[in-house]
């Protein structure tokens, strides 16, 4: 795709950087498809995006080397193929889609243009401050967690050694060479000006749901209370990935304890290490009122989140501001409560508290998550009204249109405003 050209002068692109991209299903991908087509099809500046030419759940998939998608122009870069199971493997594909875009970056980004760089893999904003620095681009840094610290509190060993503090430096720099650094919380903004030093660059812009057409729904109408015979069954549930920053240990003991009640059900919709962990646990011991199912397609992701009475939304205390758990817009914009297990101060507490749409206990206390499940299950009023207010929230402050017109008004429109382009 040629530059386009205004008045003899070259118009700057937008670029992003991600390892996935559409058509890809991950969350990372469904984000910058939203953003990027949104761009292509409503501004008058290129939009292009490189990528590497596999999928998040098949890395075998060989996607085009290039084509163009709603109008982004879609650059595929070579990288090694061996996929998530293995963490040597993993190291080695980031390692080659460093290299591969560093290469590609340097023939496509011209001075002027607008590089935005995000969190997949880690540290690939380094490779940008890089290339901008080379080629006199713009970078933005589009930060869904903070590397090498969330690495580090989940244990990861490389994060654990002598290297930590020299992969902390080299992000660290690559944020005090962004003109904008975005990020998705109030936390994780404070955490990165007191890295970086520069809160003038940094903006808060929270992700937005994938399924724009979110709402909710009435029990009667859920095809999914009637499929998982639920009907009459208070549901407590936890939708998307249960993993190492969650805590499922003690969901499992209220579970327990709550067993006597025939009408309270635990639902756990998705998947990851600690799904399977749980699952074994529950299955080894017999518990019938914790139930499993896998990740819902996107047309059932409405009633599926609709489904229960009040969601699970969990975060350990240690990675508060270096992750944010976005799934939370989700069950807003079909508005049930939220009970959250996490920090009373932390960026979804503070939001439940403010608008009073859910509650929040502290991580491992059995008898005060107990005590509000059962709050809610006895108290029809406080329930409708958190979820009255949950849907409200969604509506004023978290849905996608709000968010698209930040990138592209406060991010991307002022860096590529005239004033800005001749700086």
């Amino acid at each position: 795709m040629a530059d386009t050209a205004v008045e003899g002068r070259r118009t700057p692109k937008v670029i992003f950087v991600n390892r996935y991209y559409s058509p890809d299903h991950s969350a990372t991908a469904q984000l910058l498809t939203d953003l990027a087509e949104h761009l292509a099809m409503n501004g008058d500046v290129p939009v292009s995006v490189l990528t590497s030419r596999q999928c998040y759940e098949d890395p075998h998939r060989e996607l085009p080397p290039r084509e163009l998608r709603a109008g982004v122009d879609v650059h595929r870069v070579w990288t090694s193929r061996f996929g998530r199971r293995n963490l040597l493997g993993r190291a080695i594909d980031y390692l080659s889609f460093y290299l591969s875009s560093f290469v590609y970056l340097l023939t496509l980004v011209k001075a002027g243009d607008v590089l935005v760089t995000k969190t997949d893999p880690p540290m690939i904003s380094v490779i940008g401050a890089l290339v901008a620095k080379i080629k006199g681009a713009r970078l933005v840094n589009w930060l869904q967690d903070l590397f090498p610290e969330v690495a580090r509190e989940l244990g990861v060993k490389v994060a654990r050694s002598p290297l930590y503090d020299l992969l902390k430096s080299l992000r660290n720099w690559s944020l005090q060479v962004a003109c904008r650094n975005v990020v998705l919380g109030d936390i994780m903004a404070g955490r990165v000006d007191t890295e970086v030093g520069h809160p003038q660059k940094t903006l808060v812009i929270p992700n937005w749901i994938i399924n724009k057409t979110l709402r909710p729904v009435d029990d009667n109408r859920n095809e999914l209370r009637r499929e998982w015979q639920l009907t009459g069954k208070f549901v407590v549930a936890y939708s998307g990935n249960l993993g190492r920053a969650h805590d499922y240990a003690t969901v499992y003991q209220v579970a327990q304890s709550l067993r006597q009640y025939q009408d309270i059900v635990f639902l756990f919709i998705g998947g990851g290490a600690g799904y399977e962990a749980l699952k074994n646990i529950v299955e080894r011991e017999g518990l019938d009122n914790i139930r499993f199912y896998p990740y819902q397609s996107t047309d059932k992701l409405n009633h599926s989140l609709a489904v229960a009475d009040v969601h699970l939304v969990s975060l350990v205390p240690e990675l508060e501001g270096l992750i944010v758990p976005s799934k939370a817009y989700g069950i807003l914009a079909v508005g049930k409560p939220i009970l959250f297990v996490g920090s009373a101060q932390g960026e979804i507490a503070t939001l439940l508290d403010s608008h009073h749409c859910g509650i929040s206990v502290p991580p491992g206390d059995a008898d005060a998550m107990t005590n509000a499940i059962l709050r809610l299950v006895r108290n029809t009023q406080e329930r409708e009204t958190m979820s009255h207010n949950a849907r409200a929230l969604y509506e004023r402050e978290f849905y996608y249109g709000k968010s698209i017109t930040t990138w592209e008004r406060d991010v991307l429109g002022s860096l590529l405003s005239e004033e800005a382009f001749q700086q």
